[in-house]
């Protein structure tokens, strides 16, 4: 890591380097401020070239702090819905819940909605994206192994959650779903999908 620069406090590694320059990013949303490269770097009192060490792009930098912030999301997912233990159900609420959160949470906009920061910017296939997915997956009391799903079962069913929430995004119907009538087109729909598969061997 570079000695110099950071207005005079020099981060003690890499680790914290990187946090700081999320830390500034998020600032910045909070603002509601343009995030640039050039804007992060002048904030920290470092050269662009310093960020791009650490995120080689602007599209990682904001990827990135997306990412970082959406513990909040996913706690509240947990405790709306952690008491879940049917599966099928617990698909149907994930992706519901998920699109009924994007127009409260900023950060989990920057990661699911189209765009230069989206997590689905590579793909629903994507290393970041399937993360996320498994992420809301992790927040129910649930055995997925024991349900049916583990190792390439579980990234397929991840796989599948995702594409089918891009899919609400980029075309939320008119008039889109909401609610009850969300929950029970995914019920009619992807829920059956959903209990077929655990229901094959792997």
């Amino acid at each position: 890591m570079r000695r110099h620069g950071w207005s005079g406090d020099i981060p003690r590694n890499d680790e914290e380097a990187a946090g700081r320059i999320l830390d500034a990013a998020r600032r910045a949303i909070d603002d509601g401020q343009p995030v640039t490269i050039s804007t992060v770097a002048q904030s920290l009192g470092i050269t662009r070239q310093t960020v791009y060490r650490y995120f080689p792009t602007q599209e990682a930098l904001l990827a990135a702090t997306a990412l970082s912030s959406i513990d909040a999301f996913l706690d509240r997912l947990a405790g709306q819905l952690g008491a879940i233990s049917d599966p099928t159900q617990a698909v149907v609420e994930g992706i519901a819940y998920t699109l009924e959160q994007l127009s409260h949470d900023r950060y989990l906009r920057l990661v699911v909605e189209p765009g230069k920061a989206s997590a689905f910017t590579a793909g629903v296939t994507s290393d970041v994206a399937i993360g996320f997915g498994r992420s809301i997956l992790q927040r129910y009391d649930i055995d997925w192994a024991a349900a049916g799903f583990d190792g390439e079962k579980l990234d397929g069913l991840v796989e599948f959650m995702l594409r089918t929430l891009q899919s609400f995004i980029v075309d939320p119907g008119g008039p889109a779903r909401r609610g009850d009538g969300l929950r029970a087109y995914l019920s009619d729909w992807v829920a059956p999908a959903v209990r077929a598969r655990a229901e094959t061997p792997s």
